[in-house]
């Protein structure tokens, strides 16, 4: 029996893409010089799209492969897949959540703690020889301080209990209020970071969360408050991010993910009291081998006419 023809959006782990090529016939999209004519000339029998939660699945991509029955994403996110196009046309949609969330939940604290205690200055300051010459500057604690969750799912909460470990007063924003929660719910964001030292945001990302951490909720974060951001850049309005930190507006951020990521705003390399990272919150060896796990039993369940793992659409 012929293999089902997979077409992958970009590439995975050679753990998964050696599974994947056992069992599927593998059509590297990312390779190809001419991609519109790749998908032309190898379209027609596609069954399946593999795909990351950075690159997603177009509508147009999908409207050329007229047997299309599944896109398997390897990330949480989906708002780079055209989930409207895909129901609309009977196709399934699964991601990965839960084998991500305490990897992402773990980074959002690292960050948190690197911007409040300057982790990477002092880790500066002892190689340049500073310590030689005069003790650092003190730095702000962390435990005991009142923190704000913008976005109380399955990161948010997870977040939220690692800082009840650090005696943190925890409050959030969200949709609805959870009842099976015992943190403070705050209705209006601003609000929330009114009240907070520390604003972790672990929203989904898409249209209704765009931009959402903007500039009266920095403002009211205020000049003692430190930003977290483990979600997706588009929830950040980056140009209102960068003009608070170069005025001091708010104390510092922790930043994963960014809106033009990989190529990010020159400004914030510039910055001393910003912490970066290459969007590598999930990116341990333990979480991404399960993440493709789940990705290659999503489509293996399709394929063997099996119930979904995780699906979204």
């Amino acid at each position: 029996m012929a293999k089902p023809k997979l077409l992958m959006m970009g590439a995975y782990a050679a753990w998964d893409m050696d599974d994947l090529e056992a069992n599927y016939d593998v059509l590297k999209y990312w390779e190809a010089p001419d991609r519109d004519a790749f998908v032309r000339s190898h379209g027609a029998d596609v069954r399946a799209i593999a795909t990351r939660g950075d690159l997603g699945a177009s509508a147009d991509v999908m409207s050329k492969l007229p047997k299309l029955e599944i896109v398997s994403c390897y990330g949480v996110g989906v708002d780079a897949i055209d989930l409207g196009y895909a129901k609309s046309k009977g196709i399934r949609v699964t991601n990965t959540p839960d084998v991500l969330t305490a990897d992402v939940a773990d980074m959002g604290i690292a960050l948190l703690l690197a911007v409040a205690r300057q982790i990477p200055r002092g880790d500066a300051y002892v190689r340049d020889g500073s310590w030689a010459k005069a003790n650092m500057d003190l730095v702000t604690r962390v435990s005991g301080k009142k923190a704000g969750i913008v976005g109380m799912g399955r990161v948010g909460s997870t977040v939220a209990k690692r800082l009840a470990g650090f005696d943190c007063d925890v409050a959030y924003f969200d949709v609805n209020k959870r009842a099976d929660l015992p943190y403070a719910f705050v209705a209006d964001l601003v609000e929330l970071a009114r009240r907070s030292e520390f604003l972790i945001v672990t929203l989904a990302g898409g249209g209704s969360t765009k931009g959402m951490i903007n500039a009266r909720v920095l403002d009211a974060l205020g000049p003692d408050g430190i930003l977290v951001n483990i979600s997706r850049g588009s929830t950040v309005d980056e140009t209102a991010l960068l003009d608070a930190l170069a005025s001091k507006r708010i104390k510092g951020a922790g930043l994963d993910v960014f809106w033009n990521e990989p190529n990010i705003d020159a400004r914030f390399k510039a910055l001393d009291n910003v912490v970066l990272q290459p969007h590598h919150a999930s990116g341990t060896v333990e979480t991404r081998k399960a993440m493709g796990k789940l990705v290659r039993d999503n489509l293996k369940a399709h394929f063997s006419g099996s119930a979904l793992l995780t699906p979204v659409v």
